[in-house]
């Protein structure tokens, strides 16, 4: 496999419908404002077109996935220039929310504070039986983005998410898994192969309905009247019915 490097984000050649994006930021992959918009940009460059790929996002080297925001940047920032940081940050979380095709993160050491927060908007996580999950923030005098919090809370509930955001303490992946963090735990050289190997089955899914449950998942429907419901069903039938790649996958169940 091959990369392409775009400053502390490199890409990998697209196989079977996936590439690999990998923070290589050394020497904990922390997130410093580049690597925050190099990143945003990234994404959004590959969720354009039709044949947008499946994406594992990971980090380089086995000791950290991504070591949150970095703090070298924070210290002697002012209020100002820390809520534009922020703003970016929360730009970032927007993209990996609504990227529209496959999305997996491959957890390969420490993730830390905003690493957490990108891996709960990935679709599916692996992680390595070595890593380590934790909130530091509250010890380090710094918040983390609400949108972050707000998923922590949906993901592991109210108690969860005062024990990781408030206490600081880090959790293993087997307990990140019980709570929902992870979706499955490898052993370290298992770890890349296994989360391709769900991507690129995941990409082989027709890929405007893929689009649709997932623009599906992210809309508050509750409230909803029927009328509206209704609307946006008639919506997804219109673009899943006319999709070739959709109508292949029919055709093909059919027989």
């Amino acid at each position: 496999m091959t990369t392409a490097s775009l400053g502390a984000v490199q890409v990998s050649d697209e196989t079977d419908g996936a590439v690999v994006l990998t923070l290589s930021r050394p020497p904990a992959n922390a997130l410093s404002n580049s690597l925050i918009s190099r990143l945003a940009t990234t994404l959004e460059d590959l969720a354009r077109g039709p044949a947008a790929p499946a994406v594992v996002l990971t980090g380089a080297g086995d000791r950290f996935f991504c070591a949150g925001g970095d703090l070298k940047e924070a210290v002697g920032r002012d209020a100002a220039s820390m809520a534009e940081r922020m703003t970016s940050f929360h730009a970032l979380l927007c993209a990996l929310e609504k990227f529209p095709r496959p999305l997996v993160c491959a957890v390969n050491g420490w993730c830390v504070g905003g690493g957490i927060e990108m891996a709960l908007f990935a679709d599916v996580v692996y992680a390595s039986s070595r890593a380590r999950f934790v909130f530091p923030e509250v010890d380090h005098g710094m918040v983390p983005a609400v949108k972050g919090i707000g998923r922590v809370r949906e993901v592991v509930g109210d108690r969860g998410a005062r024990r990781l955001l408030l206490g600081g303490e880090p959790v293993d992946a087997a307990e990140a898994k019980a709570w929902g963090i992870v979706d499955e735990v490898v052993e370290p050289g298992e770890l890349l192969e296994a989360a391709c190997a769900q991507a690129r089955a995941a990409a082989a899914k027709p890929p405007a309905v893929f689009a649709a449950l997932k623009l599906a998942l992210l809309q508050e429907t509750a409230g909803w009247p029927d009328e509206k419901r209704l609307q946006v069903t008639a919506a997804d039938a219109r673009t899943v019915f006319t999709d070739p790649a959709a109508r292949a996958a029919r055709e093909a169940w059919n027989g």
